[in-house]
C-alpha cells in the first residue's frame, strides 16, 4: 500500500535450500503451491545482488493465496 492506493509489485530473485532442506525441497512434486521460510543476504560480501536462503517450506492447501 502506497499513499492509500494498492501496488503491484512484481520481481525475480534468486532462491537457495542447502543442507537437510534441500533433499525435502527436490521430494517436492512440481506444479505445486508451497510457502517459504527463510530471509535474504547478499549474494557475496560485495554484492548488491540478492538471495532468498530457504530455511522450511510447506505446500500450501488453500490456493487463495
Amino acid at each position: 500500500m502506497e499513499a492509500g492506493i494498492a501496488r503491484l509489485s512484481e520481481f525475480e530473485i534468486s532462491a537457495v535450500a542447502a543442507g537437510e532442506i534441500s533433499g525435502k525441497f527436490n521430494a517436492a512434486p512440481l506444479g505445486g503451491v508451497y510457502q517459504f521460510t527463510g530471509f535474504l543476504n547478499k549474494k557475496t560480501r560485495n554484492s548488491k545482488s540478492l538471495v532468498f536462503h530457504i530455511i522450511d517450506f510447506s505446500a500450501v492447501t488453500d490456493s487463495s493465496i
